[in-house]
């Protein structure tokens, strides 16, 4: 008995083996095809974008003028306020007058004794002249006579100069501002000796308008002058640009600059051309030292290619892009992306007009794979229910 039911166990053992190995082969053989990825795609087209390089800059004052003494004296006075705005003309300094009045005093003698000398002199030759020619007197006495009269000029016009001199240092005692402007703290105060240009007494700084100075790289300014030649940039010529300038908080400057001055050479410690920009300043903003953001508008870049920032992965080699090929599989395009144009990269190379570029679905796609392209922002499909439908018995 016990044999009987051994030999039947396996025989029952054998038979459900077998049914669960057809059972298996049947739902392998009924399992369904993977499903081909979907990813969004958007064609690349040509367009026309604005050029807009931006550099660092700083700003400087449009006019530092250095306020220096023009005679030797004793500072008895500085009146201005230090550190605010002061107008053309304003009184800055006094220098001791005293020596400077008596030195024109000196010189207002001087002229007067001269002129005593011409007019003895012209007398003396006014006499003279006729008694030669009834010979009362000799040539010589004659010639003594005109070079007297010569030499007295002289001596009027060296004391009128003289006398220029002192009147010219008398004024330049008081020391007034020659432009208005902020100025700085005085080096030198009451009390002081100065000397003539050679101290530096203040300095006085032009802020409006106000000058940004930017050094632009060679490599820039070859590339930018072959890509004009080439007409892949429209270029209205250096001064047609505009400037505008972004602040270190990140805020944009209210008013627009124009090109002021570009160097004629590279400054061969940096390699770079300084080029020179004028912007109103009418709010005190923009101050000297200051360093801001400038961008340079009026280019234009045409037949651009833009796509999505997010589009653009970055792989071992760089920055790669998927494009579906015309047979709806991927293929992994490397690019150059030179410029950010708000959330779009802009490609110098890479790709052409009409490539269908992968912008959303990386993760379920590798080169190679077939795809499902839809256009960028086409509205999903309705998903289908994945229950299966209930049989009543």
């Amino acid at each position: 008995m016990i044999r009987v039911s051994s030999q039947r166990l396996v025989a029952v053992s054998l038979s459900l083996g077998l049914l669960a190995l057809i059972g298996c082969k049947q739902e392998a053989g009924s399992a369904p095809a993977q499903p081909v990825a979907q990813v969004e795609v958007m064609t690349v087209a040509p367009q026309t974008v604005p050029d807009e390089p931006e550099f660092i800059g700083e700003a400087e004052a449009s006019r530092p003028v250095e306020i220096r003494p023009q005679v030797t004296g004793i500072i008895t006075q500085a009146v201005f306020p230090e550190g605010r705005e002061v107008k053309q003309g304003d009184r800055l300094y006094q220098i001791d007058p005293v020596p400077f009045q008596a030195a024109a005093s000196s010189a207002t003698a001087k002229i007067a004794e001269a002129n005593a000398r011409l007019v003895q002199a012209r007398q003396h030759l006014a006499r003279v002249t006729p008694l030669l020619a009834e010979q009362a007197v000799s040539q010589k006495d004659l010639d003594d006579a005109v070079a007297e009269e010569l030499a007295a000029k002289a001596l009027l016009q060296g004391a009128k100069a003289e006398l220029m001199k002192s009147e010219f240092d008398l004024k330049n005692t008081r020391i007034n501002a020659p432009i208005s402007g902020l100025i700085e703290r005085s080096r030198y105060y009451e009390g002081r000796l100065v000397s003539a240009q050679t101290d530096i007494l203040t300095i006085i700084y032009r802020v409006d308008p106000m000058f940004v100075v930017v050094n632009v790289p060679e490599s820039f300014i070859l590339k930018r002058r072959r890509d004009i030649e080439s007409k892949k940039i429209t270029h209205p010529g250096v001064y047609q640009l505009r400037d505008v300038l972004t602040l270190i908080d990140g805020s944009t400057y209210a008013h627009e600059g124009v090109m002021d001055l570009l160097e004629p050479g590279l400054q061969t410690d940096t390699g770079s051309r300084k080029v020179r920009m004028t912007f109103p300043n009418p709010d005190r903003l923009l101050l000297p030292g200051q360093f801001v953001k400038v961008r340079f508008t009026g280019d234009s870049k045409t037949d651009a290619l833009l796509i999505p920032q997010r589009a653009v992965l970055q792989g071992p080699t760089g920055p790669f892009v998927y494009v579906v090929g015309p047979d709806e599989k991927v293929d992994m395009r490397s690019v150059v992306a030179s410029d950010w144009k708000g959330d779009q990269w802009l490609i110098d190379s890479g790709l052409k007009a009409g490539d269908r570029v992968v912008v959303n679905g990386h993760m379920k796609i590798g080169p190679g794979a077939p795809v499902k392209a839809v256009p960028l922002g086409a509205p999903a499909p309705a998903a289908a229910s994945s229950l299966p439908a209930h049989k009543s018995d």
